[in-house]
């Protein structure tokens, strides 16, 4: 990388750090020692494959100009460019569609914490100062920061800007991406579980609750996904599901069936809807592979798990610059009617120039 960066031309905006020897040697180490170079209000992330909409800092900076100060973080919304390159990234677009066109947004807009995605992600410098940067030994320090955000009184926004992502093209690839991304689910519950009551006082209900559906309720339902299914077989197929025998058997049935429905409409909904939002109706062709694929998020889960306990921290990096199929960003491709939530401010069709931008 650093061969490649020194045959370029960068502007004089761009500065090159090396990192420092040293452990660990994860990305957010890299993000502590850029924080304490920063200069500027606002510090914004993009991985190295992004291909982010040209007017995203623009809209990002108008957002925090008209907010509270305690919106601390944005959330751009992440787009897989490249779905027809193969099953695995229509699904994984079909998935990010479902994240972030329905879910995140729903989620910020009722003032809950998300799981940060890493990348596109705006924030106020203060605040990251503030919380001490991100953890270093955490796989997923996104995961962990928003809800460090949360417990430190602070909030998220969803940012109606598209930032397209590349997507793992092989299964081997995508198993160690999500086996990470599992692990550090992991890492953040046991980190933000170990005093309960204290996470309950800081967060609050609502968001303590939300915090452990998305977290707990992912490690929990991946790694629990094929008991779940051979014993809803097995009642199927024996008559017990939807014929119970006794009142006892009836309570565990109607949990059962409920269950089942709801977890449907929570599986096939939210993508179905995110694809419609996004303009990608082709993506719904694959909603029936939607099953098959959380089957191998459970795979990932296990593995996980296996990496948990035996290479807590070890960063599985992901290949990029493999697809084939990108298609460059020709305009802007802003969501239309800015954020939702009234505490933001009102929808920003067109923000004004940062007050660097003015002179």
């Amino acid at each position: 990388m650093q061969t490649a960066l020194a045959r370029l031309a960068l502007p004089p905006h761009v500065t090159v750090t090396i990192v420092p020897l040293g452990q660990p040697r994860t990305k957010p180490r890299a993000l502590n020692l850029a924080l304490i170079e920063a200069r500027g209000t606002l510090f914004t992330i993009f991985d190295a494959e992004d291909i982010p909409d040209p007017q995203q800092l623009r809209l990002a900076a108008g957002r925090f100009l008209r907010a509270p100060d305690d919106l601390a973080c944005l959330q751009a919304r992440l787009v897989i460019d490249h779905a027809g390159e193969g099953w695995l990234p229509a699904l994984f677009a079909l998935e990010y569609a479902g994240l972030f066109e329905v879910l995140n947004p729903g989620l910020l807009r009722s003032d809950l914490p998300i799981m940060l995605g890493g990348t596109s992600n705006h924030f106020r410098t203060e605040a990251l100062r503030a919380l001490g940067g991100w953890d270093a030994w955490n796989v997923t320090e996104d995961a962990d920061l928003g809800m460090r955000l949360a417990r430190a009184g602070y909030r998220m926004g969803d940012l109606p800007s598209q930032t397209r992502e590349e997507a793992p093209l092989t299964l081997h690839a995508w198993l160690k991406q999500r086996s990470r991304w599992i692990k550090g689910y992991m890492q953040t519950l046991v980190t933000h579980s170990r005093a309960p009551v204290r996470l309950l006082r800081e967060a609050g209900l609502l968001a303590t609750l939300a915090f452990l559906s998305l977290c707990l309720g992912t490690v929990v339902t991946a790694l629990a996904y094929p008991a779940f299914a051979f014993a809803a077989f097995l009642a199927w197929q024996d008559g017990s599901l939807l014929s119970p025998m006794d009142a006892f058997h009836s309570l565990t049935s109607a949990l059962a069936v409920s269950v089942w429905l709801f977890g449907t409409v929570a599986l096939f909904l939210p993508p179905a809807i995110g694809a419609l939002r996004r303009g990608s109706p082709k993506l719904l062709l694959y909603l029936p592979l939607l099953p098959l694929y959380y089957g191998l998020v459970c795979v990932a889960a296990w593995m996980a798990l296996h990496e948990y306990r035996a290479r807590r921290f070890v960063w599985n990096k992901t290949t990029h610059g493999v697809a084939r199929q990108r298609a460059p960003l020709a305009k802007t491709e802003r969501v239309a009617g800015g954020s939702a939530n009234p505490r933001d401010g009102a929808a920003i069709p067109e923000p004004p120039e940062p007050e660097a931008a003015r002179c």
